[in-house]
């Protein structure tokens, strides 16, 4: 999964996804309204694949959890609702997440994690599948790549 170029931008609601950019800004686009508008540097953005969530041991990235989530929940959305109790909802990300760190992750964390993961659900923004495939036809090269080496290595002996 790519989340690059895929926003967050403080004081805004949903994702932006990124455009282009101007002298003075960048131009986005609001994922659900098609809205373009700049963003400037006073806005607090942060884009989704340099986001990360602490546990225990260390900081996992965004888009391991929405995969974690993506392989329990299939691809439908989360049941639990951000206006949910906060209990539920710790719950819920202890279920994907056991050891997220309780202390430094909030409960507004877990809100707009399931917000995002909805949305980007609800764009096919989530394709765990193909990359995948990707991986793992890149895997296959890789091993061709090193068997026809050694073949050579050999080959020169």
């Amino acid at each position: 999964m790519d989340l690059k170029g895929i926003l967050s931008i403080s004081g805004h609601s949903g994702l932006f996804k990124l455009v282009t950019h101007s002298k003075n800004a960048i131009i986005v686009e609001h994922l659900e309204t098609k809205k373009r508008m700049p963003a400037y540097a006073s806005s607090k953005i942060s884009a989704l694949e340099d986001i990360a969530m602490y546990t225990t041991d260390e900081e996992v990235p965004l888009a391991e959890i929405l995969k974690k989530i993506y392989e329990k929940q299939g691809a439908t959305e989360i049941t639990v609702k951000p206006s949910d109790k906060p209990e539920m909802l710790k719950n819920f990300l202890a279920d994907v997440l056991p050891t997220y760190d309780r202390e430094r992750v909030y409960v507004s964390d877990i809100k707009r994690l399931i917000t995002w993961y909805n949305l980007l659900l609800k764009f096919d923004m989530l394709k765990f599948d193909q990359e995948e495939k990707t991986e793992s036809i890149e895997e296959i090269t890789e091993s061709k790549e090193e068997i026809t080496e050694s073949k050579e290595e050999i080959t020169q002996e």
